[in-house]
Formats: structure tokens, C-alpha cells, sequence
């Protein structure tokens, strides 16, 4: 009788691991708009994120990204609990005709999320910059709400950690 020993896990490589933060943010987008459209808790979205949408395959086929799991969590608990702070930093990057509860939800649910990687040191500015500016390029690939979130995001960043330019 052969004895089978359980394979461990590999570990993602260097891109790999990009890809995952990269969809971290990209769900976390969706789970705090879902949040405020159906007025739903941070730890049922998460959940229902971390057990069904992370690594799915959609009805067409299409296999989503595993999201990092870490990162995800942490995006949300931070966008909640700093909400208010993150709101009133957007309200100043923002023209004054144009207050956050204006703008349209997904670009809310993208500036709290943003707003939270901001607010954690451990992540360069710049990089959340570029990766924010990349989301908002899936929910709006025609637009022109890219450039209006790289000069939103780049306001907020100079107000939140003003020592990183």
C-alpha cells in the first residue's frame, strides 16, 4: 500500500502575488459599493466576497482572480472605520459644487477604498495611486473618470501624507 503525503501548498510567485493585491482592490471596491447600495455590514459582504466571488467561475466560464485575502479585509475594516476622515479628504480634492455624496457611487465606494490603503504607510503612495487609477480603468473603460480619479486620488495623497512628495 502506497502512502500518499497531502502536497503543500505553493507559494504565489512575485507576479502573482501583485495580481492578488491588484483584485484585493478591485473587490473591495465592489464590496463597499455593495455595502452602501443594499445597506449591508462590512462582515456579511466580506464574507459573502471571501467565500463565493474569490477564485469564482463565472456563468460564462471566466474564472475571477483569487484576491489577497489580507489586503481585502483590511481595505474594508480600514474604509469603515476612517470613513469619515477618508470622506472629508475626498471633499477637499473634489470641486466645492461637487461633494462626495454627488459623485457617482462606484467612484465613492473607489475613493473609500483608496482612501484607506492611503491612511496605512505600508503601501507607496504611488502605487496606490496607479492601482486605483487601474480599477476605476475596469469600471469605466470608455470614460474619462480615470483621469478625474488620478487628480482626485492624487489630491487626496498629498493631503493625507504629504511627505511622500
Amino acid at each position: 500500500m502506497t502512502e500518499t503525503t497531502p502536497e503543500t501548498p505553493r507559494k504565489p510567485s512575485p507576479e502573482e502575488k501583485r495580481r492578488m493585491r491588484s483584485a484585493a482592490r478591485l473587490y473591495a471596491v465592489q464590496a463597499l459599493f455593495q455595502m452602501e447600495a443594499a445597506g449591508q455590514g462590512v462582515d456579511r459582504v466580506a464574507r459573502e466576497f471571501e467565500s463565493f466571488r474569490f477564485g469564482m467561475t463565472t456563468d460564462e466560464g471566466e474564472e475571477l482572480a483569487e484576491g489577497d485575502y489580507d489586503l481585502f479585509r483590511r481595505l474594508l475594516d480600514d474604509a469603515v472605520m476612517w470613513q469619515a476622515k477618508i470622506d472629508q479628504t475626498t471633499d477637499r480634492a473634489l470641486v466645492a459644487a461637487w461633494p462626495i455624496e454627488r459623485i457617482d457611487p462606484v467612484l465613492r465606494a473607489l475613493f473609500r477604498a483608496a482612501g484607506a490603503e492611503m491612511v496605512n504607510p505600508a503601501t507607496p503612495i504611488k502605487v496606490v495611486i496607479n492601482e486605483f487609477v487601474e480599477v476605476a480603468r475596469a469600471f469605466f473603460p470608455e470614460g474619462k473618470e480615470t483621469k478625474f480619479v488620478n487628480a482626485v486620488l492624487d489630491h487626496m495623497a498629498r493631503d493625507v501624507r504629504p511627505e511622500a512628495f
